[in-house]
């Protein structure tokens, strides 16, 4: 009778779980630290062994050498097998590949190999290194899948396959990624190391430096390699290798050398959508030249285009730069472990102990036994007539064996030889031979030991295999390290020249040289600087130097930089380009507020925030000096909190802060202190109800005379800045405006000097554009006159000032 024995869910699934997790990471995605191997790949290769697929045999089909897999050792797919056998013949994806194909194997533009009853493979000459040795019981066997064959735990692996060729996998909660390195370096490591077992990452890094990868290319941030290497984790940053060739009609810059694992159909594909997108302005045609001979992708300039700007570019939104991730983990005795550089070399050079000691001992055994056998054959040859006699004299073989045991005292296998032993092994000739196989045999054996009792030797053997594969498969570093000092400087080829830069209402953004605002006489009607879509207006003008770092600060608190030379420039009235393609990582509710050029972070300037619930911060402009591309935290804001303003201010500053329902509070900017970037900040007005907010806010600067505020339902005002005294922040202010059903909550407020130029825009991007003189001068408890006429189901968002040619132009 069965008995059921209950078992908690939890544990259950804990347990089935753990377990699947560890088959996987050992039996599938992981490789080992001794042979650098994950079992499919072993096990295609053993395979190969078995087939006598050798370099110097001809070629068999593929599909024959992944159904010899499947059907003895590896019970998969077979489309994993042949993705594993293909990857092991590309030389774009492994340093050294490991079989020799013929056919079509894939490219580097992503295609796909041809199928497995086409192609056909054998094993490469440095894979007859991994198996060398294999038949010398130099690694222990298991049983395979259905018991009835065996196979090697591990290859014998004269060479360190891990750090040569690399490795990547994904496992249950890990991973691996090791980059592939030059063999002559890695080799000259390992004998470093069996020399100097204390060496530091340091001393290996003088004969490894750094990965080497099949497709070449350069690595330009050295300075991380060591650290790389002593932790077993971090990243490299490679970079396409270019030439700049003067065209017929054109300059063009030449990619010769792409970085590990980049396809270049997919990168020239993406080349050509950015400039269709307009992301990367300067290109005029690009092609790609490739042959038998190597990479040639021809990215061909227009005219006025600079080189190392587009460059710069291609680096920034292309793999054409790209990292690599180390992530050095292998199974070190069936577990999984991160290594670093030392560390995985001491094991490779404890498993070439280990195999020497094997395959000695094998040798050894295999001498003695054949010593033993000659020593039997000796007394047979001293006593030939004698032996003669007693064979012939028997009555069978087991009768003659038993009679020469007992009367020459030898072993049975001694006897059997002797049986064995043709009359041709009677001549003179015969005879010294065996005399000098005995000998030999005696030297061997002695040397043998030798090995076995010697670390010494057992060490110059490792050396000794390491000088043998530098000889047979030693080549040059294919990728270059960089220095940073040999990098090209691309803000030494910019000119530094003043430049506008607009900003519109919908994200749009263009640079234009400034000297083209320059040129006219004082009657002049104005140049438009960028045009827009009926819906979209100009929010903001910005004056700067080409090499100006831009702070572009987000709705949701983060900063951006970028060089004002990063803009592209344009001498047409053209839309210019959405600002959303020149940053990374602008989420989709992450709106553009403000555009804030600096030249010298280190002025003693702040730059003031202000929430859309009240809070308010000042945060010392040297905090924002140190630039990511993917932004940083600039306030921390809770979820429902939004960006209203940012503002460079000094101490003799005052600002004021107006609230939706009709608040407004100024207050002298040294009643906030300083704080850090990831600070929320202080409350700056205290806000009547939950669905109040501020709405706008400002610096009021010397020559500052009014406060323009426009409500939702179109009516606006303008109210003397004298008539808002300063207080303490933190305060429910004073009334701006007096509103009601018919003119809706404030929408918008900036501070004016005059009769400025003044946009305002309705939710439905209806746009109306005047001089602020129209708009009349009244006190704060006043509703103020209509300045925009909206349908029932619209309302103003935004009030913003503009340049004179901006109107005009309208």
């Amino acid at each position: 009778m069965e008995q059921i024995i209950p078992i908690p869910i939890e544990e259950e699934m804990r347990q089935s779980y753990l377990d699947y997790a560890m088959s996987v990471i050992v039996g599938r995605a992981l490789p080992d630290v001794r042979d650098g191997l994950k079992p499919v790949h072993r096990r295609i290769l053993y395979s190969m062994h078995q087939l006598n697929l050798y370099p110097d045999k001809p070629y068999k089909k593929s599909a024959r050498i992944v159904g010899e897999c499947l059907g003895k050792f590896h019970p998969h797919g077979d489309s994993a097998v042949y993705d594993a056998l293909v990857r092991m013949a590309q030389d774009f994806s492994m340093r050294y590949p490991l079989i020799d194909g013929q056919g079509n194997f894939g490219s580097v533009d992503g295609d796909s190999a041809a199928a497995m009853r086409y192609t056909e493979a054998r094993l490469s000459k440095i894979s007859m290194e991994l198996l060398k040795d294999i038949e010398k019981d130099t690694v222990d066997f298991r049983p395979n899948f259905d018991e009835s064959l065996t196979e090697p735990e591990v290859l014998p692996a004269r060479f360190p396959n891990l750090l040569v060729n690399g490795s990547a996998g994904i496992a249950v909660g890990m991973a691996t990624n090791i980059p592939p390195h030059n063999i002559t370096e890695v080799c000259n490591a390992v004998k470093y190391l069996v020399d100097n077992e204390n060496a530091t990452t340091e001393e290996l890094l003088q004969y490894i430096k750094g990965p080497d990868f099949p497709t070449g290319a350069e690595i330009i941030n050295p300075e991380a390699i060591l650290k790389i290497y002593q932790t077993g984790r971090g990243s490299v940053t490679l970079r396409a290798k270019h030439k700049v060739e003067e065209l017929k009609k054109r300059t063009a810059i030449v990619i010769t050398e792409l970085p590990y694992q980049v396809n270049k159909a997919s990168l020239i594909k993406q080349i050509a959508e950015l400039v269709k997108e307009k992301k990367i302005e300067g290109i005029a045609d690009i092609r790609d030249e490739s042959d038998r001979e190597g990479i040639r992708v021809v990215i061909e300039l227009k005219r006025d285009a600079t080189p190392e700007v587009i460059l710069n570019k291609l680096y920034k939104f292309t793999p054409i730069q790209t990292n690599f991730s180390f992530n050095m983990i292998a199974l070190v005795n069936g577990q999984p472990k991160l290594l670093n550089l030392k560390s995985y070399l001491s094991e490779f050079i404890k498993f070439r102990k280990e195999v020497i000691l094997r395959r000695t001992a094998y040798e050894l055994k295999k001498a003695e036994a054949r010593l033993h056998i000659l020593e039997g054959l000796k007394v047979a040859l001293e006593n030939i007539d004698r032996i003669i006699t007693i064979v012939k004299g028997a009555e069978s073989p087991e009768t003659a064996k038993s009679i020469l045991q007992n009367e020459f005292q030898l072993s049975e296998e001694q006897a059997k030889a002797i049986l064995d032993m043709k009359l041709q092994r009677l001549t003179g000739l015969e005879r010294e031979k065996i005399e000098e196989e005995y000998e030999k045999l005696k030297k061997d054996i002695e040397y043998y030991r030798f090995i076995i009792n010697s670390e010494e030797e057992q060490k110059r053997l490792i050396k000794e295999d390491m000088d043998e594969i530098i000889k047979l498969y030693g080549d040059e570093r294919k990728t270059e390290i960089v220095s940073k000092e040999s990098q090209i400087d691309i803000e030494s080829m910019i000119e530094d020249e003043e430049v506008v830069i607009f900003l519109t209402h919908k994200g749009f953004v263009k640079r234009v040289s400034a000297s083209a605002y320059k040129t006219q006489g004082r009657s002049g009607t104005g140049t438009k600087g960028i045009k827009t879509r009926e819906d979209d207006f100009v929010k903001e003008i910005i004056t700067a130097s080409s090499l100006d770092y831009l702070l572009i600060f987000t709705n949701r608190g983060k900063v951006y930089w970028l060089k004002a030379y990063e803009i592209p420039k344009s001498e047409r009235a053209t839309r210019g380009q959405s600002i959303r393609g020149l940053l990374q990582g602008l989420s989709g509710g992450e709106n553009v507020s403000k555009i804030i050029p600096v030249k010298d972070f280190n002025q003693n300037l702040d730059l003031f925030f202000v929430t859309a619930k009240g809070y308010v911060k000042r945060t010392p402009l040297k905090d924002f000096s140190h630039p990511r591309s993917t932004g940083i935290t600039a306030i921390n804001m809770e979820p429902d909190d939004k960006l209203i303003y940012i503002g460079l201010v000094s101490e003799k500053d005052n600002v004021i802060l107006i609230s939706r329902k009709g608040r407004a509070i100024r207050f002298s900017i040294q009643d906030v202190r300083q704080m850090g970037r990831t600070a929320r900040g202080v409350r700056g007005i205290l806000l009547d109800q939950n669905d109040d907010s501020v709405v706008a806010a400002t610096v009021i600067h010397p020559d500052d005379r009014y406060l323009l505020i426009v409500t939702e339902k179109g009516y606006g005002k303008r109210v003397a800045l004298s008539e808002f005294p300063i207080q303490r922040r933190g305060g429910k202010g004073v009334i701006a405006a007096k509103l009601n059903e018919k003119t809706g909550k404030i929408a918008d407020a900036i501070t004016l000097k005059d009769d400025e130029n003044i946009v305002i825009v309705s939710k439905k991007g209806k746009v109306i554009k005047l001089n602020a003189g129209q708009i009349s001068i009244i006190g704060r408890i006043t509703r103020g006159v209509r300045v925009q006429r909206l349908s029932d189901d619209d309302s103003v968002v935004a009030v913003s000032k503009v340049e004179e040619e901006e109107v005009e132009d309208a």
